[in-house]
C-alpha cells in the first residue's frame, strides 16, 4: 500500500470536485490555477476564484511538500526527526453577499522520518468551519448536522469531541475569547493505531472532505440572492477583520507555512479582499449584527432544535444543487 500516493490522489480529486461545485454555484467565475514548486522540496496547485456572481475571492489549494526538519521547526512546532512530509488541501471562500457565510476547510497528512528515511511518526488532521456575517440558525443546524452525520459513520463520539476542539481553536483570545464563527469540526494529530488504522483515518478524511459540498453549497444557494445594502457590506468588512486577526495571530497552519518557507501567496490566500478595522466598533444592541456577535462569544449546541422536517427540507435542497 503506497500510503503517500493514495493520500495525494485523494487530495487532488477532492480539489477537483470542490472547485467544480463552486463554479456551478457561482455561474460566472472560474478557477485559475497556479502550479508552483518549492525549492526545498515539493510544490502545489493554487486555484483562485475572484469577482464572480457569488464569490468575491476564494482559493482551493493543494500542496505536497517535504524537507529537512530545521531548528526553527523543532522549536516553534515542537517536532523531532530528520525529515518531514506534508500533503493537504486548504480552502477559504469569501462570498460577495454578506448573507452568505465565509467557509474554511482543511484536510492533511503529516509524516516524520528518521535519518534512515523510516517513518517515525504519522498523523492526520483537518476540519471545516463556517463564519457567517448574519446568523441564520437553520443554516447553522444544517451545517453541523451534515458533519455530525459524517462523524457518526466512524465513531459516535467524534462529532462532540471534534466540535469542541473546533470551538476552542478558532478563537480570538485577545478579544475575550470571541469565536471566529459558529464552528464545525476540527481534529489534529490523529495517529493510526490497532483499532483506528491508516485506512480508517484516510476514509474518515474522505467522508468529511466530500461532505463539504452538501454542507456548504445548499446554504449558498439559499442566501446568494438575498438583497443587501452598504450597511450590510460595512458589517461584513468589520467581521472580516476578526477573520484576519485570527489567521495572522493564532492560526497554526499560517505559522507552519511561514516557518517552513512556504509560498506566501498561497498562505495569505485565506485573507479577504476588503476589510475594516474601526476603533472600538460596536454593533447596535439588539440588532442582527449584535445577534451574530453574541453568537460568537460562547459555543452553542446547534442541533437541539433540528427537526426531521427541517432535515428533510435541507436534503431536498442539497439534491437540487
Amino acid at each position: 500500500m503506497n500510503i503517500k500516493q493514495n493520500w495525494i490522489t485523494f487530495i487532488d480529486g477532492l480539489q477537483d470536485k470542490i472547485c467544480a461545485a463552486l463554479e456551478v454555484c457561482d455561474g460566472k467565475a472560474v478557477f485559475t490555477e497556479d502550479a508552483w514548486q518549492r525549492p526545498e522540496g515539493g510544490g502545489g496547485k493554487t486555484r483562485v476564484i475572484a469577482n464572480g456572481n457569488v464569490f468575491e475571492k476564494g482559493g482551493v489549494n493543494t500542496s505536497v511538500v517535504f524537507g529537512e526538519v530545521t531548528d526553527a521547526m523543532r522549536t516553534q512546532l515542537k517536532i523531532n526527526g530528520d525529515k518531514w512530509f506534508a500533503c493537504g488541501l486548504s480552502l477559504v471562500i469569501h462570498p460577495l453577499n454578506p448573507f452568505v457565510p465565509t467557509v474554511h476547510c482543511n484536510y492533511r497528512m503529516f509524516e516524520l522520518y528518521d535519518s534512515n528515511d523510516e517513518v517515525m511518526d504519522r498523523w492526520f488532521g483537518g476540519g471545516t468551519d463556517l463564519t457567517p456575517y448574519y446568523l441564520f440558525e437553520e443554516d447553522a443546524r444544517h451545517f453541523h448536522q451534515t458533519y455530525k452525520d459524517a462523524c457518526d459513520q466512524y465513531d459516535p463520539s467524534f462529532y462532540l469531541q471534534f466540535k469542541k476542539i473546533c470551538d476552542d481553536y478558532f478563537v480570538n483570545w485577545h478579544r475575550h475569547a470571541e469565536r471566529r464563527g459558529i464552528g464545525g469540526i476540527f481534529y489534529d494529530h490523529q495517529r493510526p493505531d490497532d483499532v483506528k488504522d491508516i485506512n480508517f483515518w484516510m476514509n474518515f478524511a474522505a467522508t468529511c472532505g466530500n461532505a463539504f459540498i452538501d454542507a456548504y453549497i445548499p446554504i449558498v444557494e439559499k442566501r446568494k440572492h438575498t438583497p443587501y445594502n452598504a450597511a450590510h457590506k460595512h458589517w461584513q468588512e468589520i467581521r472580516r477583520g476578526r477573520y484576519v486577526e485570527f489567521n495572522l495571530v493564532h492560526d497554526r497552519g499560517t505559522i507552519f507555512g511561514l516557518k517552513t518557507n512556504g509560498r506566501i501567496e498561497s498562505i495569505l490566500m485565506s485573507l479577504p479582499p476588503t476589510v475594516r478595522f474601526e476603533y472600538n466598533y460596536q454593533p447596535e444592541p439588539g440588532s442582527e449584527e449584535d445577534k451574530l456577535q453574541q453568537a460568537c462569544l460562547h459555543p452553542r449546541d446547534w442541533l437541539q432544535e433540528y427537526s426531521e422536517e427541517e432535515k428533510a427540507a435541507w436534503a431536498k435542497r442539497a439534491n437540487s444543487c
